[in-house]
């Protein structure tokens, strides 16, 4: 196979001249190894990978250098055999091989399109090849090491769920109302896409895995005992994982009767922030979930909420304190302004108060509805937020947006694939047209283009 062929100008490329794009979290790890390269291009997301010593460490376990270095050379954006294989400068036969054998330990996905053509991708570390390392019992890589990386790169260095949780508008996932918690009204109101039932009944295909939290947890001898096999992935993310065993293959009876458990033991409903296509939910609790515990530990929820949130009756409430142990990030909390009930201070008949009403912390409350179910008195009820959170349409739209918000739109336009197909950059392009008027002003500005100025002005 001969080279990467050369770029012809195109009409597109005139338009769009790169801007120099430094990551300055790059300025002190600079590495030219094919680990440091790996590191560049994973920072090509918009939910990028920090530079440290300990993801170091956790590529070395996932990748052998060689494939570090390969990694290293493909597009952001799905790519075919014969792309691999152009960036490799091998044949389409020898990069099948080494896709395959990638996708087969959940590096990469290989994706079945709609055409029947077989494409791969390289997901971002988090929602992606992080989970995947632990979503199945493995004897090929050191999971105990790994785990232990994982928690120190995640838990204690925290530059990693800082810029995935609190950097930006636009949140990687979003909390599913349980929709069991919420009143008749409010149930009709639900919309499709904010519904953990409609995802499985809509889905193609559908694998449960183990939970990468709970599974690291244990490792660390930390776990919880709520369930461990009950991490669903849907569509196409499902269908890769199905295929390489890292997931097993369930049917939507199975999936729903998965979900009526995860509401037994009040686990919250974790998943993909977009209205289509959604592949995965995530069933978490408050003590292992690393984005219930970035909420705790950063007091913030951004987009991850639902557009639900808690109403408490005090009139009613009798204070049992059963509603704070079931909040997955200790949203309900002990009131101590709230004077103390006398002994006789009756409630609903019969009913004492046993302790003060709880309050609430709406900055991060999730809306998910498990301590609606917890409250022996009714007192807890899910109402619809003032202002809804605006979920975007799909992956695609997601990505644009975030990459927007976070400052690196221009690696998805400048990708070092992406020019070579008008059809590409037309879709990116009707991404970024649809974005909210502060998005496209950031976008805007990232791709330096007076014509893609022109264009969103008309919008």
């Amino acid at each position: 196979m001969s080279g990467q062929p050369r770029r012809r100008a195109t009409f597109f490329t005139s338009l769009f001249r790169p801007p120099i794009h430094k990551d300055t979290r790059m300025a002190h790890h600079h590495n030219n190894s094919a680990y440091g390269r790996l590191v560049e291009r994973l920072n090509r997301f918009p939910q990028g990978a920090p530079p440290s010593k300990l993801l170091f460490g956790i590529l070395k376990i996932l990748f052998s250098e060689e494939e570090a270095g390969l990694v290293a050379e493909l597009p952001i954006k799905p790519f075919t055999v014969n792309t691999a294989a152009r960036a490799w400068q091998r044949s389409p036969a020898e990069a099948r091989k080494i896709l395959d054998e990638l996708a087969g330990r959940a590096v990469l996905l290989d994706l079945e399109q709609k055409n029947g053509e077989q494409v791969y991708c390289l997901p971002p570390p988090m929602a992606g090849f992080f989970e995947f390392a632990l979503m199945r019992v493995r004897t090929d890589i050191d999971q105990k090491a790994l785990s232990e990386l994982f928690h120190q790169y995640i838990n204690v260095e925290e530059d990693f769920m800082r810029d995935l949780f609190v950097q930006g508008e636009t949140g990687l996932g979003r909390v599913f109302v349980q929709e069991p918690a919420l009143d008749d009204p409010y149930r009709l109101e639900i919309l499709d896409y904010e519904r953990a039932t409609h995802v499985i009944d809509s889905a193609r295909d559908i694998g449960i895995s183990m939970c990468y939290c709970r599974h690291k947890k244990s490792h660390l001898g930390t776990n919880c005992d709520a369930p461990m096999d009950i991490c669903m992935t849907f569509n196409t993310a499902a269908h890769s994982l199905i295929k390489y065993g890292h997931a097993r293959r369930v049917d939507k009876a199975e999936c729903h009767e998965l979900l009526q458990e995860a509401y037994r033991h009040g686990l919250v409903q974790f998943g993909e922030n977009n209205r289509e296509g959604v592949n995965f939910i995530c069933n978490c609790c408050g003590c292992c979930c690393e984005a219930l515990l970035a909420v705790q530990r950063f007091g913030i929820t951004q987009t991850i909420h639902s557009n639900f949130i808690i109403e408490l009756n005090t009139e009613t409430c009798i204070g049992c304190g059963k509603c704070l142990a079931a909040c997955p990030v200790k949203a309900l909390h002990k009131d101590e302004t709230t004077p103390a009930p006398g002994d006789d201070g009756a409630v609903e008949g019969e009913r004492r108060r046993s302790g003060r009403p709880p309050a609430l912390n709406a900055d991060i409350c999730l809306g998910c509805g498990v301590c609606v179910s917890r409250c022996p008195t009714h007192s807890l009820k899910l109402t619809p937020r003032p202002d809804r959170t605006i979920t975007p349409l799909n992956t695609t739209h997601r990505v644009v947006l975030m990459a927007a918000e976070r400052g690196n739109l221009q690696d998805l336009i400048f990708d070092n694939q992406v020019l070579y197909s008008h059809r590409l950059m037309a879709g990116v392009l009707g991404a970024v047209l649809k974005l909210p008027p502060v998005a496209r002003n950031l976008a805007r500005k990232q791709l330096r283009s007076r014509y893609v100025e022109k264009i969103m002005s008309r919008m």
